[in-house]
């Protein structure tokens, strides 16, 4: 590629930024990211905060600001913000005239209501909403070679959605069914908040349920799959291993269906989409295989009527489900190959 335009990345030092960094550092327009935080402890690269990037040329660090984005000359930003602040930085970046690739829900959805009610946050302006492209690349791809401002999806949801969705638009769920979606995370997905639930003598050896009935990627697979609410019962457990997400998803056909045909519904759908990976029926994907990767495997298989199907799914939330993604939206902006720099 030409001489890459100035990129600036802010937030690094959650794990979503800092694995958004490394990506980017090996990305052919990496050499143009300048990346921005509140505290920068003094740093002017990137190595002198994380002794992984040592040898890392160039990263430079600033600290965080509208101003300084700007001078920075940066055409795309990228956001690995909490909410609060992507609502905030994201209409200023905007407006003046740079690109936004935002990793929160700020985002995600058209009705400001949604994100209201289930973030209990104030939600930003409807225009931004409207204009907002869903960072799914599988069924956006047209859309976000255009857009200036990128939703990127929850990681649950992205695993959810490209299991159930090509089901659902092929028509084959039985009507007013309900779809369980019952999903496993390692625990980078809860971020670096220092919490007990979150210490390793609390996660290991242990395995737990949490935000039944009120985890936020709910209305995000209930909007990008056009089911019901009431048509997803959706849980969200706790793995005591760091990285990856595994969904177990239970559906019921109106019609029976043969393994070669739910095969083929999925082998159309992302027909020519290199991040996502079909497996033959009765085989299934592990975390193992997808972790530190940006790929999404899909297994599933079928009862002997022909109606049930257990689908499996698989991603690294920090990858396919976060950071991965959001570089894989980034190369649909500058027009390049989906998955350069995520190989």
């Amino acid at each position: 590629m030409s001489s890459p335009e100035p990129i600036a990345v802010v937030g690094v030092s959650g794990y979503t930024g800092f694995e958004l960094a490394k990506l980017l550092l090996r990305h052919p327009a990496g050499s143009a990211a300048t990346f921005f935080m509140r505290d920068t402890q003094g740093a002017h690269c990137l190595s002198e905060l994380f002794p992984q990037l040592r040898g890392t040329n160039g990263a430079p660090v600033r600290r965080l600001s509208i101003e300084n984005i700007l001078a920075s000359g940066a055409k795309t930003a990228f956001l690995a913000t909490p909410h609060e602040a992507s609502a905030e930085l994201a209409p200023q970046l905007l407006e003046a005239g740079v690109k936004v690739i935002d990793l929160s829900g700020a985002f995600r959805f058209r009705d400001a209501a949604v994100f209201q009610s289930w973030y209990k946050l104030p939600a930003p302006h409807a225009a931004w909403l409207d204009s907002a492209v869903y960072g799914l690349p599988e069924f956006y791809s047209t859309e976000l070679k255009t857009a200036q401002l990128v939703a990127n999806p929850g990681c649950y949801a992205t695993c959810v959605i490209l299991a159930v969705r090509p089901l659902v638009d092929a028509g084959l769920l039985e009507s007013n069914s309900t779809v369980v979606a019952d999903c496993k995370s390692g625990a980078t997905g809860a971020g670096k908040e220092l919490r007990r639930d979150l210490h390793f003598s609390e996660l290991d050896e242990n395995f737990k349920a949490y935000n039944l009935f009120s985890h936020r990627h709910t209305p995000e697979i209930v909007e990008q799959t056009g089911l019901a609410e009431s048509q997803l019962t959706f849980t969200t457990h706790l793995l005591p291993i760091a990285r990856g997400i595994l969904s177990t998803i239970y559906a019921t056909f109106s019609e029976p269906q043969t393994p070669e045909a739910i095969e083929a519904v999925y082998r159309r759908t992302y027909a020519g989409r290199p991040m996502v990976r079909i497996w033959k029926a009765d085989t299934l994907p592990e975390i193992q295989h997808v972790a530190h990767t940006n790929f999404a495997d899909i297994g599933f298989a079928l009862d002997p009527t022909g109606r049930k199907l257990i689908a499996v799914s698989c991603l690294d939330n920090l990858g396919k489900g976060a950071a991965g993604q959001a570089v894989q939206n980034f190369n649909h902006l500058l027009k390049l190959e989906e998955n350069t720099g995520l190989q």
